[in-house]
């Protein structure tokens, strides 16, 4: 602990970037590669539905892990703040409450989902085509909903104290777990969409017996313990409020893709497809903005809470820079590779034609979506728990549902298309604003 704290404390930008950022970026990668390897592997099996059908799931996926993201990214934040003003004495909490708390949101979410299977398979968009394929997806990831949702916690939390690598080793495990079960269970033993879930399921509960063993047996500070659970109003606030921006985003991202995979559903299964796969392209880089701003976030909260105001200015001033000079080069790799990319998941001409159309489409604000990013860290880590709510939820529904629907009326599938790329500028705007409005508050000196 003492070692990790005097990194955030003191360490040089660079340091930080290598045990933080680096460790952190991997993981994001890692969880791309873990979410592309079902689309892949079932892409193989020539079925346009199949992949509609992993596609239409993925909201129910995030909405996982937006639950997950509510303890995770809030106990994060609320570790490190506490780690800042040295009270130790909450952390053990902080960590009880977080680890608890999801295993028990986890078996509701599996509760909620295997009650109302095909209610909700049709309220994702699932048709005739996809009934069946999106059913027995949903069916399996539901069983694993309880490890799941711990894994995504724990990986979280323990980013607190600068823990970056064991939460890149946890994903590691997974990823590797689940890559080779995926053709296995999917080509040859041909299980299909069933396949790929089961890898899934299984590489994550890999990763949650790693995650459990290391708090265990390696962490002193955090706790596992039932004698530390609390749900006192200063235990459970901070976390629910701090963790509120991070999980509303993606918990919002998922009905925004429910309604846009409804739209998209109308212009065929193919268009579903297409879109499915320009998604895996586009999440390349939107997952490593969003790894670099988490891997530093820690160092901000940290240098917040200790009154380091000078040393925090100085880290955000380098990490927006850092996310554009990232943000322009893996754009930059995209659009070269486009059709490459797209026809990676699948031989279809049409679905990469419309493919290729799309991953153009999202990597329109690809240099700037770091500085998005950027915007909703710096209100979470310094405890601005509204302004990060609504700034998060701009491009994932305030601004981005009535753009949908605006510009599918207007200019139909294209519409559709150049939805996200109008709608990531306007919410930098505005976030870039609400940052201003509430640095000024802060009273501190500027770098």
């Amino acid at each position: 602990m003492k070692k990790n704290e005097q990194l955030l404390q003191k360490g040089s930008f660079i340091q930080m970037v290598t045990n933080l950022c680096v460790p952190t970026i991997v993981i994001m990668l890692v969880m791309v590669i873990y979410n592309m390897a079902d689309t892949y592997f079932i892409g193989k099996t020539g079925d346009p539905s199949k992949i509609a059908a992993v596609s239409l799931c993925g909201p129910i996926f995030s909405i996982l892990s937006g639950l997950g993201t509510l303890l995770g990214s809030g106990g994060c934040t609320a570790v490190s703040l506490a780690l800042g003003k040295k009270e130790y004495n909450k952390i053990k909490s902080y960590t009880s409450l977080c680890c608890y708390g999801s295993l028990a949101i986890g078996f509701i979410f599996s509760a909620a989902v295997l009650t109302n299977l095909k209610g909700i398979s049709t309220a994702i968009g699932a048709n005739a085509d996809t009934l069946e394929y999106t059913g027995t997806y949903l069916r399996i990831l539901a069983l694993g909903g309880p490890v799941i949702l711990f894994g995504n916690v724990v990986n979280n939390l323990i980013r607190a104290d600068g823990s970056a690598k064991q939460a890149m080793i946890s994903n590691g495990l997974g990823t590797i777990v689940n890559i080779i079960l995926d053709p296995l269970l999917i080509l040859g033993f041909e299980m299909g969409v069933a396949g790929a879930a089961a890898a899934t399921v299984t590489g994550n509960i890999i990763s949650f017996l790693y995650l459990f063993w290391y708090i265990k047996k390696k962490q002193t500070v955090f706790s596992l313990s039932i004698r530390d659970l609390s749900l006192k109003k200063e235990i459970v606030l901070p976390i629910v409020s701090l963790g509120l921006p991070l999980a509303c985003s993606t918990i919002m991202m998922s009905f925004s893709h429910m309604f846009m995979n409804h739209i998209l559903a109308g212009y065929g299964s193919v268009t579903v497809a297409a879109s499915g796969v320009a998604g895996k392209v586009s999440m390349v880089v939107s997952m490593v903005a969003m790894g670099v701003c988490m891997g530093l976030q820690p160092a901000i909260s940290y240098n917040y809470g200790a009154g380091e105001y000078s040393r925090m200015y100085r880290i955000m001033r380098n990490l927006g820079i850092m996310t554009i000079i990232v943000g322009s080069i893996l754009t930059a790799g995209c659009l070269i590779g486009k059709r490459y990319l797209v026809a990676m998941f699948i031989e279809h001409d049409e679905v990469i034609r419309l493919g290729e159309e799309m991953v153009v489409a999202s990597m329109l604000m690809g240099p700037f979506y770091g500085l998005y990013q950027l915007c909703t860290t710096f209100l979470q880590s310094t405890g601005k728990a509204s302004y990060a709510t609504v700034v998060a939820l701009l491009d994932k529904g305030i601004i981005y549902l009535p753009m949908l629907f605006g510009l599918n009326a207007l200019f139909g599938l294209n519409g559709v298309i150049y939805t996200a790329p109008f709608t990531d500028m306007l919410s930098l705007l505005v976030g870039a604003v609400l940052c201003l409005v509430w640095n000024r508050t802060l009273r501190a000196p500027s770098c």
